[in-house]
Order: C-alpha cells, then sequence, then structure tokens
C-alpha cells in the first residue's frame, strides 16, 4: 500500500520528533490567548496585538536567518531551535509562580517562537531531502499533514482540561517540555550530514568553511518565487487564505468564550473533533492525485476549503452553535488535509536544491507576516463593529481567493529538475 511503506529508520526519528512537538503544540491550543483573556482581562484588541505582533517582529527576525541557514547543516540548527523555544515557553509558567507574568513577556515570548518556528521549518525541509525518496515525499507529506491533525484532535480538548484542573500556564510548560524531547529525537537520527555547497558564483569561504552569504541573498527567497510561473499564484493564494482564516481565529475565541459564554474545554472540544477531517483528508491524498491528478485535486480542494469560513458568523451559544462551529471546522479542514501535502509536495518539487531553505523562510516570513497584519487589521475591524461581523467580512473574502489559484499545469523548469538532485523535501506541517 502507498500510505504504509517504510520511509527508513532515521525518517522515523524525524517522524517521531515531530509527533511529539506537534501534540505538544496542540496540548498548548491558543494558550497564550486565553491567558490574555482569563488571567490578564484582554479584550479583543489586546489579543488581537498578542497574535499579530509576535508573529510580525518574529517573521522580521527570521529573515537574515534564511540565508544564513541554507550554507549550513540543517540537524544543529534544528535542534538550537527546539532549545531556543523550550527555554522561551519555560519563562511564562515560571513568570506565573512568581506573580510577573505580564502582557509584555507574553509578547517577547511569542516573537522568539514564532523566529524560531520559520527557521525550524525552513531548515527541516532542506534537511529531510537526503531522507524522503522522490517517489515517497507525497507519502511523507501525508504522515505529517495525519499527525498534525490526529495531534489536533487529541490535543485541545486535553490541554483545555488541564488548564481547567491546573491552571492556565500547564499547558504551556507542556509545551517548552515537547520541544526537548523533540531535540532528543532529533539527535538520535544520527548519521552524517554533508555540508551544503553553493551552486553558481564561487564562494568566498576559506576551505571546510560553510560557504559565506551574501546581500542578495536575502531576497532570494522572494526573487524566486514571484519569478516562477509555477510557483507565484499559490504563493498568494496561500498567503492570503491564511491569513484571513487565522485573523478570525482570536476574534472567534472572544465571541465564544468572551460573549456567548462557552467554556474553555467547550471551545477546544469544537476545534479538535472536526480534526478528524484533516485526519482522514490527508490519507485520502496519494490516492486522489493518483485517480484525478494533481492539478485537479489542488484546484478543487483549493476552492472548497475557503466556502467554510463563513458559516463561523452564524454561531450562536449552547448545542447548537457547537455543532455549528464543528461542521464547518470539520468542512474546512478535510479539504486542508488533502490540498496541504499536495501543495507541500508541488512547491517543493519546483524549488532548487540550493534555495529550499531561503525560499521557505521567505514564504513563510510572508505568511506570518500576512497573518499579523490581517489580524491586527481584523481586530480593529472587531472593535469598530463586533467580533461577528469581522469574521464575517473574512469569509466572504475567502471566497474569492479560488481567482488566485494556478489556472494549469505550469512545466517544470529544466534548471529546476537539473539542480533539484533527484529528492525533494518536506516541508514541516507546523508554522
Amino acid at each position: 500500500m502507498v500510505g504504509r511503506r517504510s520511509l527508513g529508520r532515521r525518517f522515523g526519528w524525524l517522524w517521531a520528533a515531530y509527533a511529539i512537538s506537534a501534540f505538544g503544540t496542540r496540548l498548548a491550543f491558543d494558550a497564550f490567548p486565553l491567558i490574555a483573556v482569563l488571567v490578564l482581562r484582554a479584550g479583543p484588541a489586546e489579543v488581537a496585538v498578542l497574535a499579530a505582533a509576535g508573529a510580525a517582529v518574529g517573521a522580521a527576525v527570521a529573515v537574515p536567518l534564511g540565508p544564513w541557514v541554507e550554507f549550513r547543516r540543517k540537524r544543529p540548527v534544528m535542534l538550537a531551535m527546539d532549545l531556543v523555544r523550550c527555554a522561551a515557553l519555560l519563562s511564562v509558567p515560571v513568570a506565573f509562580a512568581l506573580g510577573w507574568l505580564g502582557f509584555v513577556q507574553l509578547l517577547v515570548v511569542s516573537v522568539v517562537v514564532a523566529g524560531a518556528d520559520i527557521t525550524f521549518n525552513a531548515a527541516s525541509g532542506a534537511y529531510v531531502k537526503a531522507l524522503v525518496r522522490p517517489e515517497d515525499l507525497l507519502v511523507a507529506n501525508g504522515r505529517f499533514e495525519a499527525t498534525t491533525w490526529t495531534t489536533t484532535m487529541l490535543g485541545p480538548p486535553i490541554g483545555t482540561a488541564a488548564l481547567g484542573l491546573f491552571g492556565p500556564v500547564v499547558t504551556v510548560l507542556a509545551d517548552a517540555v515537547s520541544y526537548l524531547l523533540s531535540a532528543l529525537g532529533l539527535w538520535r537520527i544520527g548519521g552524517e550530514e554533508p555540508r551544503p555547497v553553493r551552486t553558481g558564483a564561487p564562494s568566498r569561504s576559506r576551505v571546510g568553511e560553510p560557504p559565506r552569504s551574501r546581500a542578495g541573498d536575502l531576497f532570494d527567497g522572494w526573487r524566486y518565487i514571484l519569478t516562477s510561473p509555477a510557483l507565484r499564484p499559490l504563493f498568494l493564494n496561500t498567503v492570503l487564505v491564511n491569513g484571513l482564516i487565522m485573523a478570525s481565529a482570536p476574534l472567534l475565541i472572544v465571541l465564544m468564550v468572551g460573549q456567548l459564554g462557552f467554556a474553555p474545554w467547550q471551545y477546544g472540544l469544537a476545534f479538535a473533533v472536526p480534526c478528524l477531517g484533516g485526519l482522514i483528508g490527508s490519507r485520502l491524498a496519494p490516492r486522489l492525485v493518483e485517480r484525478f491528478g494533481r492539478r485537479g485535486v489542488l484546484r478543487t480542494t483549493g476552492v472548497l476549503r475557503v466556502c467554510w469560513p463563513l458559516g463561523l458568523a452564524f454561531v450562536g451559544p449552547g448545542v447548537a452553535g457547537l455543532v455549528l462551529v464543528m461542521v464547518v471546522e470539520f468542512g474546512l479542514i478535510a479539504c486542508m488535509g488533502v490540498f496541504n501535502p499536495v501543495f507541500a509536495t508541488y512547491r517543493l518539487e519546483r524549488t532548487p536544491a540550493d534555495r529550499i531553505v531561503r525560499t521557505l523562510s521567505a514564504w513563510s516570513v510572508t505568511s506570518k507576516a500576512g497573518i499579523a497584519g490581517l489580524t491586527a487589521l481584523w481586530g480593529l475591524l472587531a472593535t469598530l463593529t463586533s467580533p461577528r461581523v469581522a469574521i464575517a467580512v473574512a469569509g466572504l473574502l475567502l471566497l474569492a481567493t479560488p481567482l488566485l489559484l494556478p489556472r494549469q499545469e505550469e512545466r517544470t523548469r529544466e534548471g529546476e529538475r537539473r539542480s533539484d538532485g533527484g529528492h525533494a523535501p518536506y516541508s514541516a506541517t507546523r508554522a
């Protein structure tokens, strides 16, 4: 069976490390906005600022790291980013225990974690290149996608239950520990990792040293994306779709928990159960591509995934409101479960081997910045109108985003084929 074949012991350790850290993240599902609302008594504008500023500044911090990571061994970078995220998150329960926790600290930790997320994900996309054969790329991406939705299904209800029993920062502590265990898993992968070599212009580095980053490397990822007929439409589409969906997330917390009176565990349950759709979708993705082709699957699920969020504007109190949220999220997540691994495979097959980190960094930085800007804007819109109105506006705008999807299958350029070296890496789903 295509989804069951072994991808090797080293890939297994990478997959295990990802599963542990992903579960920790989902256990702490929306922990910072919940802490802001329940502990610091923050309103819609402050919750939006917390979500936006952390992502925006973290993205800015990550910009120069992409070229630096490109020409260095990736596993040490991934280990370092895990440890940085662990230390940053540990500061939150420590400060809470001492009575020092404040809004500014949550912002700083958000910035550090966002920057480390981008750097880790870009490095992992290049690192797995040596672990996965070209014909196994979609299978590998499907496994990571399935892991994402499985941990999202299990983590939030457990996390919100733990929050109710042990206090608002216990899930942040669990998330910090998960990064430590992820670092241990990465260390267990072992093996030799070749030093990256720059192709094209000669490097001025000394013998035995990694190639030095050039000034132009900083923007090379964006340059490559925007000049690629295959990647540019998907870039614009995914950045806008992710931004609009995530801009509504903190407002939905305010609407459900702050205004409609749902308990945190009910909010977590409303988003955990529908993740079964993502698990199903990720398992079906390889079979759907075999039957209908990548172009058809990308366009169909790319359209279907944006038809659902408008329904969140009509959520009401009680059981009916919970059921509505679950139905909408199930439809959205099932479509994303198919779209995401196919999209990741398509993108990485068209990215040269010596531009992977810069391209993925540029993509992630733009996505984070887009989420930050739209979240801040939607926080202002919710303040001027209401969270429900702002969610409805986002849902209506999402309906226009399929116009940015690729209209036809683009041929891979010969230069991309030659420089790809026969493998295509996995782009980490945790972002």
